[in-house]
């Protein structure tokens, strides 16, 4: 178990995807995104997310984002936030989504 005080040290904010590109240079079937935080920047992502999403249907879309860990080198690429997802029963991941109309850079708790 950890307590409320641990579960305030993950920053996770709402972002916008701005672009997609196809990363095939992943072990794994991924995209590099890039992501609009609002005020709180504009922040890079690796996301195994390719079995459920074209890449012109993910712009635009609100996701929720970490925004505090480290950056992370995968392959040639850094990734700078890890962008939330759920798996359903076949290994693919779903996107978190916020609401339409969630601010850019909100604090998720």
């Amino acid at each position: 178990m950890i307590t409320y005080s641990d579960f305030q040290k993950v920053e996770m904010r709402v972002g916008k995807i701005l672009s997609c590109e196809p990363f095939p240079e992943a072990r794994k079937p991924a995209y590099k995104l890039t992501i609009d935080f609002g005020e709180s920047g504009v922040k890079k992502s690796s996301a195994q997310i390719t079995e459920l999403y074209r890449i012109p249907d993910l712009i635009g879309l609100l996701v929720v984002c970490v925004t505090n860990f480290p950056p992370k080198q995968i392959g040639p690429f850094v990734s700078e936030v890890l962008t939330l997802g759920v798996s359903d029963d076949n290994g693919r991941v779903a996107l978190l989504r916020p609401d339409e109309g969630s601010p850019l850079g909100s604090i998720v708790f």
